[in-house]
């Protein structure tokens, strides 16, 4: 059997390790190629906050990347595809198997969530019905993709789900008396609230159960995903694990 591939774009600085890292650490235990790219070729920086829980006070236990996360973080660091990224120019869907599109909420996400190359790069993999999959603000991304047949949305008649509201908002209540608006990457826009909007149908918006716990290889049932057709999407890194085990089985290892 052939290795599967797959393409991880990263902006340059701010995506959340747990996000990126878990996945990785999955798939490549399960021989998944995983190539990453950032916009100038350079290794790409977690947000920095997550993995030390600076500034995050008392809610640090609550709000920072778990230690598997961390620990995966280190090991993908390491990793020759991690450390010589490719760029973000150049890319096709040709070549891989899918795509994986990790969230972040810092503000440097903008330039990834803002890429018009990488916005063509996902609606290319759309149109081949190749697998999708984004967690948490990385469905931002796709819901911004447009599919040059309609002119709208990728996922605009797709099931998804996103970072809730809930999530987002109770984040920067906790924080911002300190931290300001760092929990909000587009202040005034939820990440639930755009995503939604690209729908035909807002009932294609799944919010899941409460999200109080993370998952992990242990307690997968604390994880939640969406799956449609060959399109996958996750909330937040609580769903980690759940998310990177679909996503094997939807590149068929």
């Amino acid at each position: 059997m052939s290795t599967k591939k797959i393409i991880v774009p990263l902006p340059r600085y701010g995506f959340d390790p747990s996000e990126a890292a878990i996945p990785w650490q999955v798939l490549s235990s399960k021989n998944v190629e995983v190539i990453f790219a950032t916009p100038d070729g350079r290794k790409a920086n977690a947000d920095t906050r997550m993995l030390t829980g600076e500034g995050l006070g008392v809610w640090k236990p609550m709000l920072r990347a778990r230690k598997d996360a961390i620990a995966a973080y280190g090991e993908m660091g390491q990793s020759p595809s991690f450390s010589h990224p490719l760029k973000y120019d150049g890319l096709t869907e040709s070549g891989y198997d899918g795509i994986l599109l990790p969230g972040g909420h810092d503000k440097g996400v903008r330039e990834y969530l803002e890429s018009k190359v990488l916005q063509k790069l996902v609606a290319d993999f759309f149109l081949r019905k190749k697998p999708v999959a984004a967690i948490c603000h990385g469905v931002v991304l796709v819901a911004r993709s447009i599919d040059p047949g309609t002119a709208k949305s990728v996922i605009r008649d797709y099931q998804t789900t996103s970072l809730l509201r809930s999530q987002e908002m109770a984040a920067y209540n906790l924080t911002r008396l300190w931290l300001g608006d760092y929990y909000l990457t587009y202040p005034g826009l939820a990440v639930q609230d755009e995503v939604t909007s690209v729908l035909s149908n807002k009932l294609n918006f799944k919010e899941g159960p409460v999200p109080l716990q993370r998952d992990g290889m242990e307690h997968l049932e604390r994880g939640f995903i969406v799956l449609d057709r060959h399109y996958l999407s996750a909330r937040w890194p609580g769903d980690a694990y759940s998310f990177s085990l679909a996503l094997l089985k939807l590149l068929g290892c």
